[in-house]
């Protein structure tokens, strides 16, 4: 299983930037994928995830306070991928950016093994003031 990351970039402040996160390979089913971000000298920590189902099959959601009302997780099932749309940019959201996903594995004959948690590259997200 791979997940592969994409969309950072360089912006000035007040600008928005979308991240991408395709899972691939021996997928079951996904349980949860997430956005975590590490800034230089700071430790890994949780943006926004978001479950496959509650919420009338849109997902469960949950963000860092942070990030509330500026940033939008959402998800795509069919396609196994994740986005985070960030809008209103702040200086302070300059970090590298990582994928995550809880995810039931699959095996051969389609059947279900076990559950697994995987990480992605980091995209790195820059913000000038």
């Amino acid at each position: 299983v791979q997940l592969q990351a994409s969309g950072g970039g360089l912006v000035q402040a007040g600008e928005s930037l979308r991240l991408s996160c395709a899972a691939s390979g021996f997928i079951f089913s996904i349980v949860r994928m997430g956005w975590y971000r590490q800034a230089p000298g700071r430790q890994r920590e949780l943006v926004a995830a978001i479950t496959s189902g509650g919420i009338t099959s849109g997902g469960r959601t949950n963000y860092a306070d942070s990030v509330k009302g500026r940033f939008t997780i959402s998800r795509d099932n069919g396609n196994n991928t994740a986005y985070l749309q960030m809008n209103s940019l702040k200086p302070e959201d300059t970090a590298v950016y990582y994928c995550n996903a809880d995810l039931w594995t699959a095996q051969p004959m389609g059947v279900r093994g076990p559950i697994k948690n995987y990480w992605g590259q980091g995209t790195q997200v820059t913000v000038s003031s």
